[in-house]
């Protein structure tokens, strides 16, 4: 049952890199995001990976800024393999 969950929970995740905005300061200064910043995070957690391999956004997605934030924000960093 938790694997369907997981899988339907999947199908309806919307990835808009868009609703990133919150964190744009974190991400090009360093500043530390905001509950608005993390809480974009943990609704675009799934898509991280494919930010990641898009050339438009992996560099903001593997930056240190962004691993900071992203830490500072209690989310694991992905293992994109």
């Amino acid at each position: 049952m938790a694997k369907w969950a997981a899988a339907m929970e999947m199908l309806l995740l919307v990835c808009d890199p868009g609703l990133l905005s919150p964190c744009a300061a974190p991400i090009f200064f360093g500043t530390a995001p905001s509950a608005s910043c993390c809480s974009s995070l943990k609704a675009q957690q799934g898509c991280f990976c494919q930010y990641a391999k898009d050339p438009t956004y992996a560099s903001y997605i593997n930056s240190t800024n962004a691993r900071k934030m992203i830490a500072a924000c209690g989310i694991p960093f992905p293992n994109c393999s």
